[in-house]
């Protein structure tokens, strides 16, 4: 795939403004585009789109298909005519600068019942039929999550490794009865999920109608406590009960000293390969519907991934084991095309990993905040040593924002002093760390540039979006809607301009064109 020259901006919907208690895709949604296109900005990046469980982490969702309800309108549904202004009359009083999780979850649950249910009785041909259409052509992956999503209401929401063994284990007789039992919330989890598909598609519409292109993300690995390994235990090492046998991680590294636990199941890619990796060709298929261009997360993984048994506490005990490298990739391409992938290649990079990277022509990433930490003038972060297919980024969701880096001590001396170096300032004149960052980022060869809005902004720590190995506390900052009136857009849209990231208006092409002629 060819990569305009380009910049966008990270931020997760569930972060926007609006008075429900987390982001959705209704109108400030709608007023973000407009933002990406007043500032010059042609890419919208977001995390993972499905459903979020324990610890609302959307790297750790109930489906890898399914959409988040969460980010369902509440007032288009207004609009479709299953909900009234007055269902929306006494909304709670949610945090503006945060997602409390618990209490949202609880409200959208309720008036997401209570539109099926005027769905329902309404029946209305069209939209029925619409409805069942939808269903029918993605069944593929629909009709496992719906009976999950069921099941895991009817238990609770325990794990599936915790509900009665019939149901946990898909004995036929168990599931044959559990659908009867569980018809209506079982149809009303495909409806939700229909609602999110139309939400969803409406805004990559009007994005892409800006010229505005949307980045989403798949997470290599899935949860535990998923539809995907519940109804597929088959492609993953499980024991006779479900629980993990081996789990993935990564080594000790940056972010922590006794590496990272993630926790999920590791695949039998034996296994997927002989089915010739046909759930990774859906699961492409189904991401590609919905995004224009996939990062897919720890891609290291595809050519070793780091295994740790079960039992251990920490990822320290792990060991190094090869992964299906070019196959899948060769399979995936074969089943869908060229493919518009971004590789997040940080982390222990081997020769391997990039000629997996390389031997498909993927760009990798490129990370600022890590480019002042070793001997200054070698760190391969720092824009003198990129090549143009890359990505670069002040920083992802996994990092402090750059003002919280600069300020909370993780930039340490060193990195300061290598940074000073490298702009040729002295620290007293950094007094904004955000933007020095945003300007290398903008004037350097890499062919896109993403900068969270938390640097655009200058944020600091308070607004981080995910600490790695912290249990709690992660994926809830959002923003105010005043925000996107701030004056900081002159100034970016000014960069973007500056370093040639913005999109060229069709009338100046053709004026330059002609002008060039005579």
């Amino acid at each position: 795939m060819i990569f305009p020259r380009s910049s966008g901006i990270l931020l997760h919907p569930t972060s926007l403004p609006g008075r429900y208690g987390i982001g959705d895709l209704g109108e400030w949604a709608y007023r973000f585009a407009d933002y990406l296109e007043a500032t010059g900005q042609t890419i919208w990046q977001v995390l993972p789109l499905g459903p979020t469980s324990f610890g609302d982490s959307p790297y750790q969702a109930l489906s890898a298909f399914a959409g988040n309800p969460l980010l369902i309108s509440l007032d288009k549904l207004v609009g479709s005519g299953w909900l009234t202004n007055e269902d929306l009359a006494d909304v709670p009083n949610f945090p503006a600068y945060q997602v409390d999780f618990g209490p949202v979850i609880q409200y959208h649950d309720a008036l997401l019942s209570l539109a099926y249910e005027r769905f329902d009785a309404q029946n209305d041909r069209d939209q029925h039929a619409a409805f069942a259409a939808w269903a029918a052509d993605n069944t593929i992956w629909l009709e496992d999550f719906a009976l999950f999503a069921a099941l895991k209401d009817g238990n609770g929401g325990k794990p599936w490794v915790e509900w009665p063994a019939g149901e946990a284990l898909s004995d036929p007789d168990a599931l044959i009865e559990a659908r009867k039992t569980h018809q209506r919330r079982i149809n009303e989890h495909r409806f939700r999920q229909w609602l999110f598909a139309q939400h969803w598609l409406d805004l990559k519409a009007y994005a892409n109608a800006k010229g505005i292109r949307l980045v989403g993300d798949i997470p290599i690995f899935v949860a535990g406590d998923s539809s995907d390994v519940w109804a597929n235990r088959d492609l993953f090492y499980l024991d006779e009960t479900g629980l993990p046998t081996v789990i993935a991680g990564v080594p000790p590294d940056y972010f922590s000293e006794t590496g990272q636990r993630w926790g999920n199941p590791l695949y039998r890619w034996d296994v997927m390969k002989n089915q010739n990796y046909r759930w990774w060709i859906s699961r492409f298929r189904a991401a590609l519907q919905l995004v224009d261009v996939a990062r897919i997360d720890h891609f290291r993984g595809f050519e070793a991934y780091w295994e740790v048994p079960a039992t251990e506490d920490t990822a320290i005990n792990g060991r190094w084991v090869p992964g299906p490298g070019a196959d899948l990739f060769n399979a995936v391409k074969d089943a869908l095309g060229e493919l518009p992938i971004i590789a997040e290649d940080l982390g222990v990079i081997t020769p391997g990993v990039e000629e997996l990277r390389d031997g498909f022509g993927l760009p990798g990433m490129k990370i600022l905040q890590f480019a002042f930490d070793t001997p200054c003038g070698e760190n391969p972060f720092l824009p003198h040593h990129y090549m143009p297919n890359c990505v670069v980024y002040t920083g992802t969701h996994d990092n402090n924002t750059t003002l919280g880096w600069w300020r909370s001590g993780e930039a340490d001396e060193y990195s300061r002093q290598c940074m000073c170096g490298y702009l040729n300032r002295n620290e007293k004149s950094i007094t904004e760390p955000h933007w020095e960052l945003i300007r290398l980022g903008m004037m350097s060869v890499a062919h896109t540039f993403i900068i969270p809005l938390q640097d655009v902004l200058g944020y600091g720590a308070d607004t981080r979006m995910n600490t790695p190995g912290r249990s709690a506390g992660n994926w809830s900052w959002r923003f105010e809607a005043k925000e996107l009136d701030n004056p900081i857009r002159e100034r970016l849209l000014g960069l973007t301009q500056l370093y040639s990231r913005a999109p060229i208006d069709p009338a100046e092409l053709e004026e330059t064109t002609e002008t060039a002629k005579v």
